[in-house]
């Protein structure tokens, strides 16, 4: 038997329902059905059957047998829709353009960029010194690093300070376990420095010799620790600097954008608490900016005399204070920026003359531009009711220039330099488009549903020009609505490629987000979680009764967290939609919440509610995708995940498709797609994630018969 946190797991039989070599015959096009092996969770007084806990067996052969199987039955169906596929690829992949470069933004007497060349798969990091006339500097070409792999991931790039040594992690799983090794920029080699099991990012002291870097639990794959690295030493010989013993938070570290302090900081998702230390002192303490404090949130950043801190204290919105960096307890913080109920502050940037805040109002993002002298502060003007925008990479202290990234549901991805003085910007890239995009052919429009209890929910639409309101017109319907993310109305080229077929595209802002700030976040999580359920369910009823679509035309899709919005809403309301795309779907809670052993758990207490909580878990128990599956009809299903996920692991998609597919009462499809190379993000190549994209495109356009 064993034991998760108090509940007894009793397997009670294994019947051999079906062979697995019935489960390949995909020359009939029959699903793989999942043999039942029972076992029996009992906590809080109840007792739930799990017939499938089997599969969360990732190295069984039997396991694997099953995921394959699900594969081949998957293509079999697919089959006709193949040569669309195809053709959807190479649409999406024919819009890039391949030899490509980033704005190279400079930092310490280097431009630094990333470019691509044409018809490679990875990124090449580079840098050019004193001006961008100047030769090019290879860091990383991550085409050749990946030679043989079929994942490889680099993350975290970070250079010395004296530019002499760049740091970087590698993936060659998809676990998201980064190794981090060490490149000598002048010589061109890898120093022996070799530091598993990390998050992949390490924050160089001011010696160039020194790194700080996080450790992650080789299990859950909570990030649990700091340690300090000498350059050229064995890392099992580094020094633990700091560890966090709290299980429900994760630690990280960083250095400040004045190169004055190395900062640690730990996080829960109600919780915060920062620690720094001078970089020119790396074997120095650490110390606490304020002590943690249930509820009270916080970052730190460093300008001048002072550190600068957002926070929520006394403001669910969010304030931003400034301390002297010697008396760093909030009872010595001042306000710089106050509280406003309609207004949340999303984070700063610092400057020699100015302030630049980044602001959320009526679901939009406004950059407000303020002067240190007391001059007069604005806004950038965006130009565009529906758009998204964000501060870009803005490494340095003495500049009038402002980066900022902007794009919309019409617009590519944009970099703009915003000159805070004069106001006047200077467009520095715009996302090319190949082929015969042009955005006046699109519109966009802010819509709004009314919730059960009376709430606006906004969604984001975008639609070719001509549209027709007939309720004929096949839409999908997009959402997330969990941790605070806002999903903000960008662009998108591989989306064309339904727009292109008549498709509406929706996003639907709803609570669990935080577009209309802090308390639409707190609406949308806990034992307010269902809210975030039958706001989706709200926008997909006004598209209908605004004649957009209607339910035989409707399709819903979401990942991850958004795929647990599917699990629920096609029990909740399976009438509404033809067809669902979850992908990576996190679609087993209560079982999931139960187990500390497997990544996430208790860092997210906060966020669903812990089960051993019996109040906690009736109402996790309510919403459960998994164990909420019913003998009803259910809408046409695509389920992807990967083999090697380490947010959502693989099982809790498996075991949901195989239990739709036991009790659904319909003749529906029901599709499982696991990649069995890949984790959380798909794949890692350039061009080789639009495959999976193209296959959830090309399953909406079988399913619409378009």
């Amino acid at each position: 038997m064993k034991k998760i946190n108090g509940a007894v797991l009793v397997p009670l039989f294994c019947a051999g329902l079906l062979s697995l070599q019935s489960c390949n015959r995909t020359d009939q096009m029959e699903p793989p059905i999942a043999e039942k092996k029972p076992r029996e969770l009992t906590i809080h007084g109840d007792t739930r059957m799990d017939p499938y806990y089997w599969l969360r067996e990732r190295n069984d052969p039997e396991v694997i047998a099953y995921l394959e199987a699900e594969n081949a039955y998957r293509e079999a169906v697919m089959k006709e829709s193949k040569p669309l596929e195809d053709k959807l690829y190479e649409e999406m992949v024919g819009r890039i353009k391949q030899e490509d470069a980033s704005v190279p933004y400079r930092e310490n007497g280097y431009y630094y960029y990333v470019r691509y060349e044409e018809g490679k798969e990875y990124p090449i990091y580079c840098r050019k010194k004193g001006s961008l006339e100047a030769a090019e500097e290879i860091m990383a070409d991550v085409n050749e690093m990946a030679k043989g792999y079929d994942y490889f991931q680099v993350s975290g790039i970070s250079v010395s300070p004296d530019s002499r040594y760049a740091a970087m992690g590698i993936d060659t799983v998809s676990r998201r376990k980064y190794s981090i090794y060490v490149k000598d920029l002048e010589t061109g080699e890898m120093l022996p420095d070799a530091i598993p099991v990390t998050t992949g990012r390490a924050a160089w002291a001011n010696d160039s010799r020194t790194l700080f870097y996080t450790k992650k639990d080789d299990q859950t794959l909570r990030s649990s620790a700091i340690f300090r690295h000498g350059l050229g030493t064995d890392a099992s010989g580094d020094v633990l600097v700091y560890e966090e013993t709290d299980d429900t938070f994760g630690t990280y570290v960083t250095k400040s954008k004045s190169k004055k302090y190395m900062i640690i900081g730990s996080s829960s998702t109600l919780t915060t608490e920062y620690r720094v230390l001078s970089a020119d002192t790396p074997e120095g303490q650490f110390r606490v900016i304020h002590a943690r404090e249930r509820g009270l949130e916080y970052s730190v950043d460093h300008f001048g005399d002072h550190f600068y801190i957002v926070t929520n204290l006394d403001a669910v919105n969010f304030r931003l204070m400034k301390t002297p960096v010697d008396r760093t307890g909030k009872e010595h913080w001042e306000e710089v920026i106050g509280h406003r109920d309609d207004v949340f502050l999303e984070g700063i940037e610092l400057f020699n003359d100015y302030l630049v805040a980044e602001e959320r109002k009526e679901g939009l993002i406004r950059l407000r531009v303020i002067r240190w002298d007391g001059g007069s502060e604005h806004y950038v003007d965006m130009g565009e009711e529906v758009y998204t925008a964000g501060i870009s990479v803005n490494p340095e202290f003495e500049t009038d220039l402002l980066r900022y990234s902007y794009s919309s549901l019409t617009t590519p991805v944009s970099t703009f330099d915003y000159h805070m003085g004069n106001r006047e910007k200077t467009l520095l890239k715009q996302q090319e488009v190949l082929g015969d995009f042009d955005p006046s052919n699109y519109e966009a429009r802010r819509l709004y549903a009314t919730a059960d209890d009376g709430k606006q929910i906004p969604m984001s639409i975008v639609y070719r020009k001509g549209l027709e309101l007939n309720g004929n017109n096949p839409t999908l319907l997009y959402g997330y609505g969990s941790y605070g993310i806002t999903m903000d109305p960008g662009f998108n080229a591989s989306r064309l490629s339904l727009l292109d077929r008549g498709f509406v595209f929706a996003l639907a802002h709803i609570r669990g987000s935080q577009v209309y700030g802090r308390s639409w976040y707190e609406d949308g999580k806990l034992l307010n979680k269902m809210n975030t359920f039958t706001d989706f369910i709200a926008c997909a009823e006004h598209l209908i009764q605004a004649a957009y679509t209607g339910p035989e035309h409707l399709y819903a899709m979401g990942g991850s967290a958004g795929g647990l919005l599917m699990g629920t809403v096609v029990n909740l309301r399976p009438d509404l939609f033809h067809g669902v795309i979850a992908a990576v779907p996190f679609v087993d809670v209560v079982t999931t919440m139960l187990d500390e052993d497997i990544p996430l758990t208790t860092s997210e207490y906060d966020e669903w509610g812990n089960p051993n909580e019996e109040e906690s878990y009736r109402y996790m128990l309510s919403y459960s995708p998994y164990d909420n599956v019913k003998a009803q009809e259910y809408p046409h299903m695509l389920v992807t995940t990967g083999l090697h996920d380490s947010q959502v692991q693989y099982w809790e998609p498996a075991k949901w498709v195989a239990k739709l597919r036991d009790m659904k009462t319909d003749d529906n499809l029901v599709l499982l797609y696991c990649n069995m190379d890949t984790g959380h993000g798909g794949a890692s190549g350039r061009f080789e994630r639009f495959r999976e994209t193209a296959m959830e495109y090309a399953f909406l356009l079988k399913l619409a018969g378009t």
